[in-house]
């Protein structure tokens, strides 16, 4: 009998074939130095336009000795899960710091971002549990609600009438998740937390916002999408990643103490997963401490972002306009995004492409981001190239 073979999908030409043929594969470029507003990539300095190190502070000398004196007490890592023999007492310490930093009363902490999605939604939501979904979350909120076997239903992206209509046509005897990016990771942009959380109130539902573009960037004192909007109250869990603001790796959940403590005994990716390593737990303590002791540096941040946000449109340079340090610029073509990507790391800048199905077709971009540390200077000389980058393509 004829069987498929399992690896058939593999053969044949992928796109990324394609542009490995072509000479304008934009992924995978090796770093010799750690991440900063200038790297050496690839043997040559790279002013970086594509971190998530918003804050800068994966350099900070305070958060790289707090690294370094954790690996030297506790070793290189836990070797078990929270769970059994896994939990440090640091682990605690950052938990209840995170908790105090957020207004919750409850924090909990998981191996990474992604895992944290998985961890919450598959332990909070079930078979008679009802998820809306902003079309545009990141694909972790997707995989969890998978996980979870709730029914997901896609909202059209910030569109409040179609949440709405959504949630009209939910059952009464199923719960109801409403989950959403504090921060898109796409394109920039803040949720509508307010008219959620009234839809959320209106209909008896739950608000999960997945903060990991919001903490370090939104608030007075970089608290996030909920501080930013003073609905601190409103959000009943919120998710969030040591991978960007905090210059380190993993992820957390604040909520409330009966929450986290059901979360924490019933989360298969939780109880599964080894903990996070010592010094990952230590250089996320050491740099929310950074925030809290520094919020101005959230202001900083946004002024730089602001800089370069008018600089482009000044250049006539069409980007997609926010309020935050991720900056989208339309390159239209896929084939555009990795010649430009490919053109500017030539000249000296990095910067993300992002095609379809990441975008519709036909709108491909090229995702800049930036840090607080970041020059007017550095700043003026990647507009320069982007621009021309940009008149060479015709865009």
């Amino acid at each position: 009998r004829f069987v498929m073979d399992l690896f058939e999908k593999t053969n044949g030409e992928h796109i990324y074939d394609i542009a490995k043929e072509k000479g304008i594969y934009p992924y995978f470029h090796q770093l010799t130095t750690g991440q900063d507003t200038v790297v050496n990539m690839e043997g040559k300095k790279t002013i970086m336009l594509g971190s998530n190190n918003y804050l800068g502070l994966t350099s900070n000398e305070k958060v790289i000795e707090a690294g370094v004196n954790a690996l030297k007490k506790y070793g290189s890592g836990c070797s078990g899960s929270r769970f059994l023999n896994g939990t440090l007492d640091i682990h605690v310490k950052l938990e209840n710091e995170l908790a105090n930093f957020l207004h919750k009363e409850a924090c909990l902490t998981f191996s990474t971002g992604f895992q944290s999605n998985l961890g919450i939604i598959s332990a909070i939501c079930g078979r008679n549990d009802v998820v809306l979904c902003d079309k545009e979350n990141h694909a972790s909120i997707y995989d969890a609600i998978k996980l979870s076997y709730a029914k997901m239903i896609r909202f059209e992206h910030s569109n409040m009438q179609d949440l709405e209509e959504k949630l009209k046509n939910v059952p009464s005897n199923n719960g109801i998740l409403i989950v959403t990016d504090g921060v898109f990771s796409m394109s920039g942009e803040i949720c509508k937390l307010p008219q959620i959380c009234s839809l959320a109130k209106k209909y008896g539902a739950r608000v999960m916002v997945d903060d990991a573009h919001g903490l370090g960037v939104l608030g007075k004192h970089g608290r996030g999408t909920a501080e930013y909007f003073n609905l601190e109250d409103d959000v009943d869990i919120i998710m969030g990643t040591f991978s960007k603001s905090l210059a380190s790796l993993g992820g957390y959940m604040a909520s409330t103490k009966k929450v986290v403590e059901y979360v924490k005994h019933v989360s298969r990716p939780y109880i599964f997963s080894a903990s996070i390593t010592p010094a990952s737990v230590a250089c996320a303590r050491e740099s929310l401490n950074i925030l809290i002791e520094n919020p101005q540096m959230v202001e900083q941040l946004n002024e730089v972002s602001n800089y370069m946000r008018i600089g482009l449109k000044n250049l006539g340079i069409k980007i997609i306009d926010s309020q935050t340090p991720i900056i989208p610029i339309y390159v239209y073509k896929d084939e555009y995004a990795f010649i430009a990507c490919k053109m500017l790391l030539e000249r000296g800048v990095y910067v993300n492409p992002v095609i379809s199905p990441a975008t519709p077709v036909g709108q491909a971009l090229l995702r800049t981001s930036y840090t607080a540390p970041h020059t007017h200077e550095q700043l003026d000389y990647a507009m320069k190239q982007i621009k021309e980058v940009l008149d060479i393509l015709g865009v």
